[in-house]
């Protein structure tokens, strides 16, 4: 039997990476999706996966528009063969108070982190229920659950990703197929190392386990949902947070 293939959107980014190179280490030959323009990143990222001798590829793709994920999907079918497992890590943040906020700011954070997840998943949802096989994971945020200032769209749009995960594992349940969600809480990756130095150290401050996440942490509760054996866990949100935030 073939190695299962995973596609990651956001491939290159900070979690994205982490979540390649976990996804490898499980065995899996991976494809990290994410835009093309960002050459210097992709050569990086390629240069960093040579150890896996050839099972992380990367491939473009503009999650934002339906068409690309399509050809993306076609491509990938017609090189590697069929997507057993996809992870929904793209994401962008576009923050302003919503007094401030203009209609762009919300629709291209919309276009990427809600649209890109519909985009995706309708490309390979209907060939996973085929097959009697899948494992969708879908990246949200402890902020889709709390909400954050400056972050009316981020967090409806996080929210939203949850949304989507429970009514589609609904839908796929009993074709093999399982969606669950990811939800992490602030993690050293470049996003958060933008935010302001007296901010970062209030966030440390306010998390139980008194560190940031890692990207390691996020890729293991992803591969943890993405395993043969997970089938019995679907519509799921998994908190990955240090205790930042905890509910039933």
């Amino acid at each position: 039997m073939s190695k299962r293939l995973a596609v990651v959107t956001g491939g290159i980014g900070g979690l994205g990476t982490e979540i390649c190179r976990h996804l490898a280490r499980d065995g899996r030959r991976v494809i990290a999706v994410d835009l093309a323009a960002r050459e210097d990143r992709v050569e990086a990222f390629l240069s960093d996966m040579a150890s896996f001798d050839g099972a992380v590829s990367f491939a473009p793709v503009d999650v934002s528009d339906f068409d690309s994920c399509r050809t993306l999907v076609d491509r990938v079918q017609a090189s590697h063969g069929d997507i057993d497992i996809l992870v929904n890590a793209a994401g962008i943040t576009r923050d302003a108070s919503l007094r401030k906020m203009s209609p762009e700011q919300w629709h291209q954070l919309m276009r990427v982190n809600l649209d890109g997840m519909f985009n995706t998943c309708r490309q390979v949802v209907e060939g996973m229920t085929q097959r009697g096989f899948g494992r969708i994971v879908n990246l949200s945020s402890v902020n889709g659950q709390t909400g954050q200032f400056g972050q009316t769209n981020y967090s409806a749009a996080k929210a939203g990703v949850h949304g989507f995960t429970m009514a589609l594992a609904r839908e796929t349940a009993r074709k093999g197929v399982t969606v669950n969600t990811v939800s992490p809480g602030y993690c050293d990756t470049p996003m958060v190392a933008a935010v302001a130095p007296e901010v970062r150290a209030q966030i440390v401050a306010d998390i139980p386990v008194g560190r940031l996440g890692s990207p390691a942490d996020i890729a293991r509760a992803v591969g943890f949902l993405a395993a043969d054996d997970a089938g019995y866990i679907t519509g799921a949100n998994l908190p990955v947070n240090g205790g930042y935030f905890m509910s039933f």
